[in-house]
């Protein structure tokens, strides 16, 4: 299998449990809810295209591309992690767009041969292949869950159509509402705040790395 990619880069992780831990960002090209394209705002089932700010469109992004195998995007994972952080506490979270679309098991094997904890951020409506170290899962509206288990959820709040209460009692170890970003940030961080000190189930998370001025 070959895998498109949009960027490969070192930052630290802005959001949920791992928040300020070192890490390489794998994000891959295409998403199964919308198209990534301004054009396209209005559509898609998962109802995220009205909000969505990543860009996940084509391979032009640092370090991005189309890797013919499982080795050749590894290593390219591997040179964006560095010397510079040393051979421990190697750290990729692979996301999108959405991952599951292309990470399988042989670019998993790859990963952990180069020493990587390998994390997913996925919309759950793909299956997890084996070996996955840290599952997050992002639930959009409309988006039909089939990841009801893991190590994070973590809800972009408010969503008309996924609240909190319709994802409380599935099998993940943290909760996690994390404000939608836009003109009506400050209240949706008010509203985020109020609903976790009355469910504290739910923690929040901040986009950090937006905070940071990082990628």
């Amino acid at each position: 299998m070959s895998y498109a990619v949009k960027e490969i880069f070192a930052t630290l992780q802005g959001e949920g449990h791992h928040t300020g831990r070192a890490a390489v960002f794998l994000r891959f090209t295409g998403c199964n809810l919308w198209s990534g394209r301004e054009a396209d705002r209005a559509k898609g089932p998962g109802g995220c295209s009205q909000w969505c700010d990543t860009d996940f469109v084509g391979t032009d992004g640092e370090g991005g591309g189309r890797f013919a195998t499982a080795d050749a995007l590894a290593d390219a994972v591997l040179s964006a992690w560095g010397d510079a952080r040393g051979v421990t506490d190697r750290f990729v979270v692979c996301t999108g767009g959405e991952p599951l679309l292309q990470l399988d098991e042989a670019l998993l094997d790859a990963l952990h041969a180069r020493g990587f904890t390998v994390a997913i951020e996925t919309n759950g409506t793909q299956p997890v292949p084996p070996g996955v170290d840290w599952v997050c899962v992002s639930p959009k509206a409309q988006g039909e869950l089939v990841v009801t288990k893991g190590d994070e959820l973590k809800l972009v709040f408010p969503q008309e159509g996924a609240e909190p209460e319709r994802f409380a009692g599935l099998a993940f170890a943290h909760f996690y509402l994390q404000p939608r970003d836009g003109l009506l940030r400050a209240q949706h961080t008010a509203d985020a705040v109020r609903y976790c000190l009355t469910h504290p189930r739910w923690r929040m998370s901040l986009q950090t790395h937006k905070l940071l001025g990082i990628p």
